[in-house]
């Protein structure tokens, strides 16, 4: 598909008719070279299984409930998938790594360059910092369903890559003493908070705290996109993280 100065476009389906649908069908208009088929969302996504039309790229930010029919579209198409749906059960991301055996996917529950950045200083931070406590607090919006935040989960593999640490999700009643190897994790709920994520380490009289403070979906939006871009240009097939993507 081409538009009017010839230019070659990229047809994309959208899966996500929510606020962030919308930023990402404005952003993908303004940049010019894509060429959306489609907006779904879990309202209408059978349709997928079988009559939506064939494009190059998926893009997905729609709810846990869609991914069969998301997997069943790009199974049926060869689609490129960047996916940004947070809650999927273990058992939905091995789907999702096992389809990049047979076209390329992306899957991260955060878009933002920050995080990315913000995860890396925080899995450096728990080496150095060795037995420290960690605690992780997440602050969204009151229209979010899932907690903790998928970012926050990110977070949390990025500090305990092992899965060694007991994690608390939130402390109540009598607990006693923090026991060690414990990571607290926190979700706080309310107003229009576009996202803000902690990592908190505390040692004997002193304390570092890495953040990152989201203003808006926005910056959500500009790295989905600049993600999907990047990954129309491998060559090859392959399960892809947003890390190695925009800084391998």
């Amino acid at each position: 598909m081409t538009n009017a100065n010839n230019v070659e476009l990229t047809s994309v389906i959208l899966v996500g008719g929510g606020r962030m649908g919308q930023l990402i069908a404005q952003k993908l208009d303004a940049d010019g070279g894509f060429a959306a088929e489609g907006i779904y969302d879990v309202t209408n996504a059978d349709e997928l299984d079988g009559r939506a039309p064939v494009v190059d790229l998926v893009i997905d930010f729609s709810n846990k409930d869609a991914l069969p029919h998301v997997l069943a579209y790009v199974e049926r198409t060869g689609a490129a998938l960047v996916s940004g749906t947070t809650g999927f059960s273990d058992e939905g991301l091995s789907e999702l790594r096992a389809l990049g055996e047979k076209t390329r996917v992306i899957h991260s529950a955060n878009y933002s360059l920050g995080i990315a950045a913000l995860k890396r200083a925080a899995a450096q931070a728990a080496l150095a910092l060795g037995e420290w406590d960690c605690e992780i607090v997440e602050t969204h919006h009151n229209q979010k369903a899932d907690a903790p935040s998928g970012t926050a989960i990110l977070l949390l593999d990025a500090v305990d890559p092992d899965h060694a640490c007991e994690v608390a999700y939130g402390r109540e009643g009598f607990v006693g003493a923090r026991p060690a190897r414990q990571i607290g994790m926190h979700s706080l709920r309310g107003g229009t908070e576009a996202g803000t994520h902690e990592v908190h380490f505390f040692g004997a009289d002193e304390e570092v705290c890495l953040t990152h403070r989201a203003t808006s979906r926005q910056i959500f939006v500009n790295g989905a996109v600049a993600a999907a871009k990047r990954l129309l240009e491998r060559e090859e097939n392959g399960f892809y993280t947003f890390e190695q993507l925009m800084f391998e």
